[in-house]
């Protein structure tokens, strides 16, 4: 998308574990600009190794916005992120001609990009009527409810995330509308051209570093991380994966092993909807994650946006 703007978003997307993260910071430093995140859960201070939120040296110097921006008791909406995401690219543009856009979270992305309507309040005692069936029930119902009465939502690809599935559904029970037909039918206009690249690989290759991503988390201290959070557990923010499931282990609801194996699962059904969300946006130009000129190819689609850096 291009409205003629000097500024340029280049928006680097993909499914979890794919390694955007190495590749939106090397991208910017070559055009010598920030990264937003787009990530739903790296904003929470409280929330590091669960979320594979990047360290510093990740970070190879770039500064990075939204990333330990609040506290995990504080909740978020895809409205929240529109508006504070506009505002960080406000101030990178004062800076620098080009802005990183780096995540997984494809609401948060539509938000920037396009636009939310403002949306109906839902009814606490919906809510509350929701939360107490999700105490009682778990997560298999929830997925039920949602896919059934809100097949829409459902392929989002936020079908691992607790919290999220039981705002759509106490919107839906309160308005009779999904809460995602309250993206603007009218894209907003954006004070930026807009260029989004998506990161893929194979199923088998993306599982195994999925995988791998699950056991390193847990050598480098998961499970410590989780039990320091068990009194919060009853905060959506922390009803996700890699959280859930520890909580259930820790309530003696079976074997650690058991707990680990179920968090690679989850994250495996979480990048499949991801990617079944990503693939509906047309305007995402994919690239292989492992192909060795993947960030010429980044820089040669961002053209000479960062030459005025």
């Amino acid at each position: 998308m291009n409205n003629g703007s000097s500024h340029t978003l280049v928006v680097i997307a993909g499914p979890t574990a794919v390694g955007k993260t190495a590749v939106a910071v090397e991208l910017a430093r070559r055009l010598g600009t920030e990264i937003i995140s787009a990530d739903s859960r790296q904003c929470y201070r409280e929330m590091s190794i669960g979320t594979a939120k990047p360290s510093k040296e990740e970070m190879g110097g770039v500064k990075h916005y939204f990333i330990d921006a609040f506290p995990v008791t504080e909740p978020l909406t895809a409205a929240d992120y529109e508006r504070l995401a506009m505002g960080y690219a406000e101030e990178i543009f004062s800076r620098h001609d080009t802005a990183v856009v780096c995540g997984g979270t494809g609401l948060y992305i539509r938000a920037l990009c396009e636009g939310l309507d403002e949306m109906p309040a839902t009814d606490p005692g919906i809510n509350a009527e929701v939360q107490a069936s999700f105490a009682a029930l778990g997560m298999a119902w929830l997925q039920e409810a949602v896919r059934a009465e809100d097949p829409l939502f459902y392929e989002t690809g936020e079908t691992e995330n607790p919290a999220r599935m039981i705002r759509a559904l106490a919107f839906r029970r309160s308005t009779g509308r999904s809460i995602l037909e309250f993206r603007t039918a009218q894209r907003k206009e954006r004070p930026f051209r807009i260029l989004k690249a998506g990161l893929e690989l194979p199923s088998k290759e993306l599982y195994r570093r999925i995988d791998q991503r699950v056991d390193r988390m847990m050598q480098d201290g998961l499970l410590a991380e989780v039990t320091g959070l068990f009194h919060l557990r009853h905060l959506k923010n922390l009803q996700t994966v890699g959280y859930s499931e520890l909580f259930d282990y820790l309530e003696g609801k079976g074997r650690i092993g058991h707990a680990v194996e179920k968090i690679k699962q989850h994250t495996r059904n979480y990048a499949k909807r991801q990617m079944t969300w990503f693939r509906k946006d047309k305007e995402i130009q994919w690239f292989d994650a492992d192909d060795p000129q993947l960030i010429d190819k980044l820089m040669s689609l961002s053209g000479d946006a960062g030459t005025r850096n």
